[in-house]
């Protein structure tokens, strides 16, 4: 995993983790929030001037958006580590791309990208990988046919697909069936070119990057919480003006080296930067509710966002419920929750995970298979995932399939971690799309080479 994983795709890496024998220590940063690294980049491409990004994520799937954004007429340069430089073309002002647009394995650049594009009067053909085209389009697709795009999909509305943007968009007025913040996102994206008010009611809140990022570069949004929903609201055709982004670390790759120093036996692990955003912090409302020795310590606010450094040490933890509404708050956080109800006392329930099934994989199915492999019980009840913990050691052992899912291989290697037997993965490639250096940092913390090649 030292290797950086290349623009193409790879064979397959096969990669195993084992017990480090000694407790995980030290502090840490992780990679920038990738949510936001899209969004920064995309926002900078259609802002007036130019937009100085420090943070940025530069694993596969953000650097897919910033070659997308150039390929669509800004002008995107990176600076220094992590510092990149955006100017813009002002809203309306893309034009149309020379060649396809390959968005690798990233869903959260296909759909918001499906959002800026509709509302341009562009001709566009996107593609990804093998794991992006089989997941569905379809949701994004149909209800921004409402500003008057055109789409052209394969069957079941996956990619490779063609964009058509409406000369004269319309605003969307559009009750999200399923929380979803990649389909919010994509509407009020969308919304920017069009005419009036875009309306977008969510059943239940969802990250909201997107609305104060909007805010932060100048559009006007109000969000208003009401009996149908969550309805946001966006004026279009604002002046968007370059505005400085501040990316903090992201949570969701947080929780990998948080979750192994819980179940490291004498663990005590720092990560600093944290983004603390109330809708992504799911998963560690849910760790303490099973008794984790987890503390945020220096909040503050950076680039619009609350941050802070969070301190993980290890604590034996007691299997819960966790309610169906949390979903949104932490839903690319479950494999590696998953990891930690496999280590406590007693049954842990994880309900209304339908989201799980449309991600890089289906993630419900893949988490389930991850833990049975590695001697685990874990059931599948409708949408519920429910995982009887050893309240101990992990056997460990398997091998476990990855389906071209980043989170189900770090998540099966945390797991190695605290495991009686090592656990490998059929491969790691895919790790650098969202945690470049995921193996080195998690070595560092256990002062040897827990995570290696087999």
């Amino acid at each position: 995993m030292s290797n950086a994983r290349t623009m193409s795709h790879p064979d397959p890496r096969p990669f195993r983790a084992a017990a480090p024998g000694r407790p995980l220590s030290g502090r840490l940063g992780v990679p920038g929030d990738k949510s936001i690294s899209h969004r920064a980049l995309m926002f900078g491409a259609v802002a007036v001037g130019t937009t100085e990004i420090t943070g940025l994520l530069e694993g596969e799937d953000v650097l897919r958006t910033a070659a997308a954004m150039r390929a669509l007429g800004a002008q995107v340069e990176q600076v220094g580590p992590g510092a990149w430089r955006v100017s813009g073309r002002g809203v309306g002002g893309l034009v149309e791309p020379a060649d396809v647009l390959d968005m690798g394995n990233s869903g959260t650049a296909a759909r918001l990208l499906l959002g800026l594009l509709s509302g341009h009067p562009i001709f566009a053909v996107m593609t990804g990988d093998a794991s992006l085209r089989r997941r569905p389009m379809k949701r994004v697709t149909e209800p921004l046919a409402a500003t008057g795009a055109q789409f052209w999909t394969r069957e079941g509305g996956r990619l490779p697909l063609a964009v058509r943007g409406a000369t004269d968009p319309l605003p969307i007025d559009y009750v999200l069936p399923v929380a979803s913040a990649q389909v919010k996102s994509a509407c009020l994206l969308a919304g920017l070119c069009a005419p009036g008010t875009t309306r977008v009611v969510e059943p239940e809140p969802t990250r909201d990057h997107t609305e104060n990022m909007l805010r932060h570069f100048g559009a006007t949004v109000s969000v208003e919480d009401t009996a149908e929903g969550r309805v946001v609201r966006l004026e279009g055709q604002p002046e968007l003006v370059a505005a400085p982004v501040q990316v903090p670390g992201d949570p969701s790759s947080a929780a990998f080296p948080i979750v192994a120093a819980l179940l490291v036996p004498g663990s005590r692990v720092v990560v600093e930067n944290v983004g603390l955003n109330l809708l992504r912090t799911g998963l560690f409302t849910t760790l303490r509710e099973m008794g984790a020795a987890l503390r945020v310590e220096n909040e503050r606010v950076a680039g619009g966002e609350p941050v802070g450094d969070i301190v993980a040490e290890y604590t034996e933890l007691q299997g819960i419920e966790v309610p169906p509404g949390r979903a949104p708050a932490m839903i690319d956080e479950y494999p590696v929750l998953a990891v930690a109800a496999a280590a406590a006392r007693g049954v842990t329930r994880m309900r209304g995970l339908a989201e799980l099934r449309v991600k890089e994989s289906d993630r419900l199915s893949a988490t389930a298979a991850l833990l049975a492999v590695n001697g685990i019980t874990a059931a599948i009840e409708g949408d519920d995932l429910i995982v009887q913990g050893t309240g101990g050691a992990i056997p460990g052992g398997g091998t476990v399939e990855t389906h071209m899912d980043h989170r189900i291989a770090m998540s099966a290697l945390v797991m190695g971690l605290a495991a009686q037997m090592p656990v490998a993965v059929d491969d790691a490639a895919f790790i650098e799309t969202s945690f470049p250096g995921f193996a080195s940092l998690m070595n560092g913390l256990a002062g040897c080479e827990a995570m290696a090649a087999p």
